[in-house]
């Protein structure tokens, strides 16, 4: 079989011929890509079929998917196209978008792999070089952000990330649906503007495509918001209230149990001190671990330790216990009787006279609405799966080795958790 007839069968081109293939000095297929006789040339600024200006006199080298190892380039020689509408332009090709000198079919070809492999690794293994890598991943990103689907997204996850050096964060939006969980936008820091961006940004894409489709009476893309997850940052409780002040705003378990074990670290610090200061037996050193561990991920060593120390008369011992206390909260189903629960457990921890939990049961009573959330939505939405997704964020930037722009930071991230659709193709490689 002719090499001819093979891209003949997984490219398929209107109104091109392939002519004839060659080997050049650098060991390149060439390619050559002629029209077909008395074919019109497609506008690239409206579309539309015309007649041609003239045909340039060099060939225009396109770099197609390597073949046995061996680099492939279509070569064609571009027209100019009379356009009543646009004037003289060139002309536009099916096998390339805009000015690049990379195939449609090979850029979505570098996208799979740099899905899989770090964009570094990518590159060198098809030989060619990182910016190509970005530029096509940038395209498959950019083709699925402007046909993703909006309709229906019913639960949002709002968290935020560090990344970089530095106090450097990101807010990052997430669908949460049982049905589609993907990174619906990402921004840079964790103000009340930056949430308001992007809450504005989702409402405007979601309203463009609505107006693109010929719907007579677009929907708010928020209004369709039931549930939204967050963790306890001001900024963030205070745009929720102001945007979606009907949605059932669902405070995460996790980031509430992460108060109780800062507030209990922060005891045992403290007592550990104190033992020092007084000249007693150093019984918290090197026990940091055995307190903020769960039961059942302890070491043999770490479990024998803490069941010495809870024999003893320690207020950091005192904190622990209210802590694990307060895990039976998660086990009730209605919310009447978890509320009953809390009210019982902020008390005991108001008469402890442990500052740090007394700290932690003040936010329980300021946030207790929000808390019951989470038993009102049936205990089906909580920031863990947020956190899931959050994983997988930071194994994309590590798998990169780190990103120094946020452009190329939110393309990778986009290609990963988007679950975006991506540009159709005649032939799929694998």
């Amino acid at each position: 079989m002719r090499l001819v007839t093979v891209l003949n069968r997984c490219t398929r081109f209107k109104r091109f011929v392939f002519t004839g293939t060659r080997v050049d000095e650098h060991d390149r297929v060439i390619v050559a890509v002629r029209p077909r006789r008395n074919s019109k040339a497609e506008c690239s600024e409206c579309g539309r079929l015309r007649s041609t200006y003239d045909t340039a006199r060099t060939p225009r080298f396109f770099e197609f998917v390597p073949l046995w190892g061996f680099p492939v380039s279509f070569a064609y020689r571009m027209r100019r196209v009379q356009c009543r509408a646009c004037g003289v332009v060139v002309e536009k090709v099916p096998w390339s978008t805009g000015k690049q000198h990379l195939t449609d079919i090979y850029r979505c070809f570098l996208a799979a792999w740099a899905k899989k492999l770090s964009w570094k690794e990518v590159a060198r293994s098809f030989r060619t070089s990182w910016d190509n890598v970005y530029h096509a991943v940038q395209f498959v990103v950019e083709y699925g952000l402007a046909h993703r689907p909006l309709d229906p997204v019913t639960a949002l996850g709002v968290d935020e990330i560090q990344f970089g050096h530095g106090q450097r964060y990101l807010t990052l939006l997430y669908q949460i649906d049982t049905h589609c969980r993907r990174l619906l936008w990402m921004g840079e820091g964790r103000t009340k503007e930056t949430l308001r961006e992007g809450f504005a940004q989702l409402e405007t894409e979601h309203l463009l495509k609505q107006v693109a489709d010929g719907v007579e009476e677009p929907v708010s893309f928020l209004s369709g918001i039931a549930v939204i997850c967050s963790d306890i940052w001001k900024a963030y409780l205070t745009v929720i209230r102001e945007w979606l002040p009907w949605t059932l705003h669902i405070l995460d378990r996790f980031h509430i149990m992460q108060q109780f074990s800062k507030a209990l670290d922060k005891v045992r610090a403290q007592e550990a001190r104190r033992l020092k200061a007084a000249g007693q037996d150093p019984v918290l050193s090197k026990s940091r671990w055995c307190f903020l561990k769960r039961k059942e991920n302890l070491t043999q060593a770490q479990g024998v330790k803490l069941s010495q120390l809870l024999s003893m008369n320690l207020r950091t011992v005192r904190a622990y216990l209210l802590k694990e206390d307060f895990q039976r909260f998660w086990e009730y189903t209605y919310p009447a009787s978890a509320a009953k629960f809390l009210h019982r457990w902020c008390a005991r921890a108001m008469r402890s006279k442990i500052e740090p939990m007394k700290n932690v049961a003040q936010m329980l009573r300021r946030h207790e609405p929000l808390i019951l959330n989470w038993f009102r939505a049936r205990k089906q939405f909580n920031n863990g799966i947020v956190e899931g997704l959050n994983l997988k964020w930071s194994l994309t930037v590590r798998k990169a080795f780190g990103f120094r722009t946020f452009n190329a930071l939110q393309v990778a991230c986009f290609q990963q958790l988007g679950d975006l659709p991506l540009p159709p193709t005649t032939h799929e490689f694998y």
